[in-house]
């Protein structure tokens, strides 16, 4: 999906939905996951980040 907004996005994003969103790849979302660069929750074996940690993230 294509977001517009900040506002468009989903609670929860997954790492997937991350790299889009940041238009980087897979890999590098990951690893902004892992060094805690962007907050994140485990959610069984996955990882799922809040917007608001991208929001901080991005700085805005």
């Amino acid at each position: 999906m294509n977001y517009t907004d900040f506002d468009q996005l989903p609670l929860l994003l997954t790492v997937k939905q991350l790299a889009d969103v940041l238009g980087i790849s897979l890999h590098t979302a990951y690893d902004l996951v892992r060094s805690d660069h962007i907050k994140s929750k485990r959610v069984g074996t996955q990882y799922r980040i809040p917007k608001e940690s991208l929001k901080k993230y991005l700085g805005t």
